[in-house]
């Protein structure tokens, strides 16, 4: 069983930074592929960035690249979304999520999910 915490969500002017964190419980986690996802209002959960356990392989989805780093710290029990270069269109609850063995894009396939933390960014 993991349990994920979300924090660093709020509002940002448009071309500004958020550092999204989320933690986990439980004592292995570096065997977990960890992703965030995005949703907002009236639109389906979106995939943003995976990492593998170890951190050696990530990705992340068109629309952020360049501006979204993925990373973790297995020592923490801890990954981070990075997001720069903020733009309106960014705005959503983000969502991070333990997909076991599981890396890729498809929601369905993580196990565990957090509660959820708001960005929000103006024009």
């Amino acid at each position: 069983q993991v349990q994920l915490v979300e924090s660093g969500g709020g509002l940002v002017q448009a071309g500004g930074s958020l550092r999204l964190t989320c933690t986990a419980s439980g004592r292995t986690f570096s065997s977990y592929a960890m992703a965030w996802f995005r949703q907002a209002p009236g639109k389906e959960r979106e995939f943003v960035a995976h990492i593998s356990g170890n951190g050696g392989t990530t990705f992340r989805t068109d629309s952020v690249k360049g501006r979204f780093t993925i990373s973790r710290d297995n020592t923490n029990n801890t990954v981070y979304l990075q997001m720069d270069s903020l733009k309106p269109e960014d705005t959503a609850v983000y969502y991070c999520a333990a997909g076991g063995t599981y890396i890729g894009p498809l929601a369905s396939r993580y196990n565990y999910w957090g509660q959820g933390t708001q960005v929000t960014v103006s024009a």
